[in-house]
């Protein structure tokens, strides 16, 4: 196999293993635990099992069932994008960056499509403050955007060190 090939298969192979690992979660949790449950795990971080029929933050999770859809749509829209993003020849950084939020995008999109919502279990909180509940899907987004934008600042600082140094 060329290099770029085995490229690829390494980005589609981690982002089938964030789906997987994101759906075992959220088995587990559904099969062992009611909804409502929760677990303190540290003063800060509990286990919990939550529903979430909306977006991040429960974005629209009132909207009365259209959002189901609507969501379940711009995921697979977005996956279908980034799964056409791997095929290409990529840097590392975005090669890694577009997997994770392709794995977490298809491990939402599985939920609302077969569970009609999305199960979020993890909780951290500080003085009654909670942050809304999220699960291993969303962590893989938000790090999969974390690598890209640093990767582009990194690119607009090396720019800008070009453009000093001549």
């Amino acid at each position: 196999m060329d290099e770029p090939s085995l490229r690829k298969t390494q980005w589609y192979s981690l982002a089938i293993v964030v789906l997987a690992g994101d759906q075992a979660a959220k088995s587990y949790i559904d099969a062992t635990t009611s909804l409502g449950w929760s677990h303190e795990v540290a003063s800060f971080f509990n286990l919990v099992h939550v529903l979430n029929p909306g977006a991040a933050f429960s974005f629209l999770a009132g909207a009365g069932g259209w959002q189901r859809w609507f969501f379940l749509a711009i995921a697979f829209a977005i996956s279908a994008w980034l799964a056409w993003l791997l095929s290409r020849p990529l840097r590392k950084s975005e090669g890694l960056s577009y997997s994770l939020i392709l794995g977490g995008a298809l491990g939402n999109a599985f939920d609302r499509a077969v569970r009609g919502h999305v199960i979020d279990y993890i909780d951290f909180h500080l003085r009654g403050w909670h942050w809304p509940a999220f699960n291993l899907a969303d962590v893989a987004i938000m790090g999969g955007v974390i690598v890209l934008v640093a990767r582009s600042l990194m690119s607009v600082e090396n720019r800008a060190t070009a453009k000093e140094s001549r």
